[in-house]
C-alpha cells in the first residue's frame, strides 16, 4: 500500500501517506474489562481475536504488543470461531476460515504462536479461553459493539483472574470520545468535524515488524488436545459438512474472504470506480461501490487503512482538515469530490451506527426507534396493506415486484444487495408486512442469514433507517408509512439505472 514516510524533525510525529501514526494505542481505545490484576510471571500476553480478524492495522494487536515489551513475554494470538451464533452458515464459516488461513501464514512469519479453533461441536470450545489466561500474564481482546460479542467480552472479565483489556480498532473515531448515542447523521459529523482531527491517528501498519519479541512458545500440549486447533486442511478450504451449522446456505465464491481479497477489492475500487463514485454509486448497472462492507464487517480490512489508500490516491495529508464546522456531508475533507462521498459513507454512516451499538444496548429492538417514528407507524398500523407476503414468500423472491425480487436472489446468492436498492428492499418489506414491528423482525431475519455484512451496526442502521431512525419526518403522510420516509420500485426504475440489474437477477438467471 501506502509508503511511510516521516515528517520534520519540529514535527517529529511518524505519519503514513499524510495521517499520523500511534505509536503506542490512544488511551481513548483502550477499556479495561475487570479490575484484576496483570500477572507478570505468566508465560505470554494473549490477544484474543474475535473482530479485527487481521495481523495488521489493528490496535488491538498493537495494544498486545505493547504488554508483551513491557513484560518481556512472548505474543500468543487465539482466533475462536464458534459454531453455536445464530445464523451459522457455511457463508460466514468460510469466509471467516479463508481469513484464519492468511493470518495463520502471517503470524508464522512474524514468529508469533496462533492457536486457531474452531468448534467442533455446540459448547466444545466452552473453558478455552479460561485455559489460556490460567497460564497469560494479560488478555487483550477486540472491543466490538455488536451481536454477542460485547456480551461474550464482559462474561470474560467477570470470571478471569487477570487484567482484560478491550481495545477499540472499529473506526477513526475512538468509540468513546462521543460520550453518547447520536440519533441524527449531521448532528454526528460535526462531532466529527470538530474531534476528528486530534483523534486521527493510524495504528501501525505491521504491528509485528521489528517488535523484537520474546520466542514464541507452543500452546501447552494439555490445552491442544483438550481443544484441538483447526487443521491445516480446514482452513485450506476443507469441508465444512461435519460442523452443526446450516449447510444450505453456500460460501459466495466470487468473493473470498481474508485481507489479500480485501486489499485487492480496495486497489480496484481506488484505481477504477472511485472516480465515478459520486455520480454513479446509486446507480446498480454502473458497478460503482466499493464492495468492501464484508471484509469491514469480519475484520480482514480496517478503515484506517482504506483511508491510508485514499489519503495516498488523493495526496492528501491530515493538515488539510478545516478547523471550522458545518456539520455539511461535502467540502470538509478537502478530498475530491467521489472520496468525500465515500468517506461520507466509511466515516459519517458507518461510525453513527457503531456510535449507536456502543451507547444503547436496545439497538436492535423496535423501541431505539425515535418518538415520531414509533407514533406515525402505530396511528397507520391498521392501513390496509396492498398485499402481506410470509417470511417463505419474501425470502423466496415470490412477490409481484420483479426488481424487487431481484434484489432478495441477490442477497441469498451472493450475501449483499446493492446498496441502494438495499433501501427499497426494506421500504417493501415495510409495506408488505402487517405490522411495522414484523416488518423489522423479517429485514433482521433475511439480512442477517444471507448477507455478508450483516450482524453489524453499519447493517443494523440501514435497516432502522428504514424505520425512520436517523431521519426525520416526512410529508404528507401516506398509508402504512405515516410521516415515515415513502419509496416505490416505480420511482426507483425511473431514477437509478437496473437493465443490466434486472437481467443479472432475474427469474430466468436462477439457474
Amino acid at each position: 500500500m501506502a509508503r511511510t514516510t516521516r515528517t520534520s524533525k519540529a514535527e517529529g510525529v511518524r505519519r503514513h501517506s499524510g495521517v499520523p501514526v500511534a505509536e503506542r494505542v490512544p488511551a481513548s481505545r483502550i477499556r479495561p474489562i475487570n479490575d484484576a490484576p496483570v500477572r507478570r510471571e505468566g508465560d505470554f500476553v494473549l490477544y484474543w481475536m474475535t473482530a479485527f480478524r487481521r495481523a495488521g492495522w489493528n490496535f488491538a494487536l498493537q495494544r498486545a504488543v505493547e504488554w508483551c515489551r513491557e513484560l518481556g513475554r512472548p505474543l500468543l494470538v487465539l482466533e475462536a470461531l464458534r459454531s453455536g451464533y445464530r445464523w451459522k452458515c457455511d457463508r460466514f464459516h468460510r469466509f471467516v476460515l479463508e481469513g484464519m488461513a492468511e493470518n495463520a501464514a502471517a503470524f508464522e512469519r512474524a514468529g508469533v504462536t496462533y492457536y486457531p479453533y474452531v468448534e467442533p461441536a455446540l459448547d466444545e470450545g466452552k473453558g478455552l479461553l479460561a485455559a489460556l489466561a490460567d497460564r497469560a500474564c494479560v488478555v487483550v481482546a477486540d472491543d466490538f459493539p455488536d451481536f454477542f460479542l460485547p456480551r461474550m467480552v464482559a462474561a470474560a472479565g467477570r470470571k478471569l483472574p487477570i487484567r482484560l483489556e478491550a481495545i477499540d480498532s472499529n473506526g477513526l473515531l475512538p468509540l468513546r470520545v462521543a460520550g453518547k448515542p447520536y440519533g441524527q447523521a449531521r448532528a454526528f459529523r460535526l462531532l466529527l468535524q470538530k474531534t476528528l482531527r486530534q483523534h486521527l491517528e493510524l495504528p501501525k501498519a505491521n504491528p509485528l515488524a521489528r517488535a523484537n519479541l520474546p520466542r514464541s512458545r507452543p500452546v501447552p500440549r494439555a490445552i491442544a488436545s483438550r481443544w484441538r486447533p483447526a487443521s491445516a486442511r480446514l482452513l485450506a478450504g476443507g469441508s465444512l459438512a461435519t460442523l452443526p451449522i446450516d449447510h444450505s446456505i453456500a460460501p459466495v465464491s466470487e468473493q473470498p474472504g481474508g485481507t489479500a481479497a480485501a486489499r485487492a477489492r480496495l486497489r480496484l475500487f481506488i484505481d477504477q470506480q472511485l472516480e465515478r463514485y459520486a455520480v454513479d454509486h446509486n446507480h446498480p448497472d454502473a458497478e460503482a461501490t466499493s464492495g468492501l462492507s464484508a471484509y469491514l464487517h469480519f475484520g480482514h480490512l480496517s478503515s484506517h487503512e482504506v483511508i491510508a489508500a485514499l489519503a495516498e490516491r488523493e495526496g492528501w495529508s491530515v493538515d488539510r482538515l478545516p478547523t471550522r464546522t458545518s456539520g455539511g456531508a461535502r467540502g470538509w475533507w478537502g478530498m475530491s469530490e467521489s472520496a468525500e462521498a465515500f468517506l461520507d459513507q466509511l466515516v459519517t454512516w458507518r461510525e453513527l451506527g457503531y456510535n449507536f451499538c456502543a451507547f444503547r444496548e436496545d439497538y436492535e429492538r423496535y423501541g431505539s426507534l425515535p418518538t415520531w417514528a414509533r407514533l406515525t407507524l402505530a396511528e397507520h398500523t391498521a392501513d390496509p396493506r396492498p398485499v402481506v407476503y410470509g417470511l417463505d414468500e419474501l425470502e423466496g423472491a415470490r412477490t409481484g415486484d420483479e426488481l424487487w425480487n431481484a434484489a432478495q436472489r441477490q442477497l441469498v446468492r451472493e450475501g449483499r444487495i446493492h446498496n441502494y436498492l438495499r433501501i427499497l428492499w426494506g421500504k417493501r418489506i415495510l409495506e408488505w408486512s402487517p405490522t411495522p414491528e414484523r416488518a423489522l423482525e423479517t429485514m433482521v431475519e433475511l439480512n442477517n442469514k444471507y448477507a455478508l455484512d450483516g450482524r453489524d451496526p453499519n447493517s443494523y442502521s440501514g435497516i432502522f433507517w428504514i424505520l425512520g431512525r436517523y431521519d426525520r419526518p416526512w410529508g404528507p403522510q401516506r398509508p402504512v408509512f405515516g410521516k415515515v420516509r415513502y419509496m416505490s420500485s416505480s420511482a426507483t426504475l425511473k431514477k437509478v439505472r437496473v437493465r443490466g440489474y434486472l437481467a443479472r437477477y432475474g427469474p430466468e438467471s436462477s439457474g
